[in-house]
């Protein structure tokens, strides 16, 4: 709410920066993955609090990541991120619809990734569009800040329920992903081949984390951004004809934040056989090859 300070990692998505909007709070963003720019920023609004002791007795302090960030496949660096969550008495939340059902031994995210215990995260939130393959969305958390979100949430307030049709086939999706752990064991060794492959055509940059099953490829070196948004339309179509189905990845600009850099998104699933994955890598690199 209004008072309250929000330090946020400047590639969030485009839904929780108009969240961030919405609480009308001071919002301090912090640059990609870089705890180190976070910390100055800590230090600043620590000096603030010392200054005005009164106001900052009142004053709620937030911090805001993904576990996964879809504009880059970057995993966020959690433990350091946990270290000044205690150090600075912030609360933490974690958006998690790309890492949710594809990080952890069992799924359950960056937190099961990194083997953070579960009490260093206030408020863990996901989409149940990814993963599950549902629609809708849940939190995660103590007892006492899901019942706060559930009632003022404004999901809660201004839109309908999930239907139970909906929660059956996500619990349903879930149970299955918890009785059945070849899946992710499947999924993490399709994005380590992917991600190696990727990585051997020299005409594109490729972005992201091995473990990640979010992909960006950027073209490599210094063009102009709408040459690169030329080419790699040239190169989505030409693998197209060529079998292969890749999207450009779109942003709602100017209400992002950020300008974000031309990039194909490629999200890989458990479902890609070897082949699949061979071949749609060996049809990205002779189009780049001959585009690029």
């Amino acid at each position: 709410k209004q008072g309250d300070i929000i330090f946020v990692d400047e590639e969030v998505c485009c839904a929780v920066q108009m969240g961030l909007k919405a609480s009308r709070s001071t919002v301090r963003y912090f640059h990609h993955n870089d705890t180190e720019d976070l910390e100055r920023l800590l230090l600043e609004q620590q000096e603030r609090d010392q200054a005005d002791p009164r106001k900052a007795s009142v004053t709620r302090r937030f911090l805001i990541v993904e576990g996964v960030y879809a504009s880059t496949g970057d995993l966020c660096p959690l433990p350091k991120l946990v270290e000044l969550r205690a150090r600075f008495q912030l609360r933490l939340f974690i958006e998690e619809s790309c890492s949710f059902g594809v990080l952890g031994k069992t799924g359950r995210g960056v937190r099961e990734h990194f083997n953070v215990p579960s009490k260093e995260i206030d408020l863990m939130c996901a989409t149940l569009e990814n993963a599950i393959g549902s629609f809708g969305g849940f939190c995660c958390g103590t007892s006492f800040v899901v019942d706060h979100q559930r009632l003022s949430g404004l999901g809660y307030c201004f839109s309908a329920s999930l239907p139970p049709l909906q929660a059956s086939v996500s619990m349903w999706a879930i149970d299955h992903l918890t009785n059945h752990p070849e899946i992710l064991v499947t999924l993490r060794r399709n994005c380590l081949l992917m991600h190696e492959k990727l990585k051997g055509v020299p005409q594109l940059r490729l972005g992201g984390d091995d473990v990640s099953a979010i992909k960006h490829l950027y073209v490599a070196g210094e063009r102009p951004r709408d040459v690169c948004d030329r080419l790699l339309d040239q190169l989505v179509q030409k693998a197209w004809e060529e079998g292969v189905v890749l999207t450009r990845s779109r942003y709602l600009e100017p209400p992002e934040h950020l300008t974000r850099e031309p990039s194909i998104r490629i999200a890989v699933c458990a479902a890609l056989t070897e082949q699949d994955i061979d071949h749609a890598c060996s049809v990205i690199g002779q189009a780049a090859q001959a585009i690029l």
